[in-house]
């Protein structure tokens, strides 16, 4: 069967793989349909030198595909159903597991794709208990985005945000794959959106996405033009993920009171912060990593209630190096999809 493997550093290869054995009790076999393109796989394929990992290594952090078949034990799943699954091999049995906080996990072996094997493979074997079943209706290039494109957004917004109706809140890189979603979820419950982008085309999508201020960052300093449209009052929430160079600027957008949740250091992992600031205004600061299974049902659902993935494009199998350079290029508004 083929599979994406990583051999070393910007070494990615399609090639012919043994295919796995039949389900164990408490697993599920899927056929791979579609993978979705994230800057963990950038990352991995760059090489990051804290990812420990035995090469060659399958690539994918995020898929959807059908079952094929069910190991002994397992209900609730039957061939042909729609699924995506979580992308760390968590233990299940830890308190942060069995209170369904799964991405605090103590003894996860590993996010698959980046320290273990991933995703992009015809066909790969998973437990049941991290298997989520799409709502009818729900196509695999559009389940493909819900782990890490809608789940990563639904946990940092609502688990730990807490982002209320009608509140106001600052999505940074708007056409991001978690960006584009999280305008979506916020315009969805009524909230007053501002975001920024790297050029007019892409403000012009956000703005018809439903994002009610664009700022171009780099026209205009984004923490100005928010202050000054929001009569130097700020915003409830910022959607952090840019890092370095966007840190300062984000808590000079908060409002006294405000929130900030971030999941990514994309420019850079360390910044400085002004501590009287801090207590002062009393901002709540939060990181969020990945998203619990739960999130990912409730992606699916929203999928299924008509809330669309933005997907950029989808390339072939074959052309997955051209996904890649697409998200290395910033060229992308929404997510890239490989299709099996």
């Amino acid at each position: 069967m083929r599979s994406l493997q990583l051999h070393g550093d910007r070494d990615l290869r399609l090639e012919e793989i043994e295919p796995p054995p039949p389900p164990a009790p408490g697993e599920v076999q899927i056929r791979i349909k579609a993978v979705g393109l994230n800057y963990l796989d950038l990352w991995g394929f760059r090489g990051m030198a804290f990812a420990k990992r035995k090469m060659p290594q399958a690539a994918g952090v995020e898929a959807a595909g059908e079952i094929v078949c069910v190991g002994e034990g397992v209900t609730g799943f039957a061939p042909g159903d729609t699924v995506t699954a979580y992308g760390a091999d968590t233990c299940g049995q830890c308190k942060a597991c069995r209170e369904g906080r799964d991405n605090l996990c103590e003894n996860v072996a590993g996010i698959m794709g980046f320290h273990i094997d991933g995703f992009a493979r015809e066909l790969l074997n998973r437990p049941a208990r991290l298997t989520i079943k799409a709502p009818k209706g729900v196509s695999f290039e559009d389940a493909a985005c819900a782990p890490i494109g809608f789940g990563t957004v639904q946990h940092m917004l609502f688990d730990n945000a807490k982002l209320e109706p009608g509140e106001s809140v600052l999505v940074h890189a708007g056409g991001s794959g978690i960006g584009t979603a999280a305008i979506l979820m916020a315009k969805a419950i009524g909230c007053t959106v501002y975001t920024t982008v790297g050029d007019d085309e892409k403000g012009a999508k956000a703005k018809a996405l439903g994002a009610d201020h664009v700022i171009n960052y780099r026209e205009d300093r984004f923490e100005g033009v928010v202050r000054k449209l929001t009569g130097r009052k700020g915003v409830d929430v910022v959607f952090e993920h840019v890092g370095a160079d966007t840190w300062n600027g984000s808590l000079l957008c908060l409002k006294r009171g405000g929130r900030l949740v971030t999941c990514g250091a994309t420019s850079g992992p360390s910044a400085t912060i002004n501590l009287m600031q801090l207590f002062q205004q009393q901002y709540r600061i939060t990181g969020s990593f990945g998203c619990r299974i739960e999130n990912i049902a409730q992606s699916l659902e929203k999928m299924a209630g008509g809330m669309k993935p933005v997907i950029d494009s989808v390339f072939p199998l074959a052309e997955f190096e051209k996904g890649l350079a697409r998200i290395e290029g910033r060229k992308v508004f929404g997510k890239v999809v490989i299709a099996f």
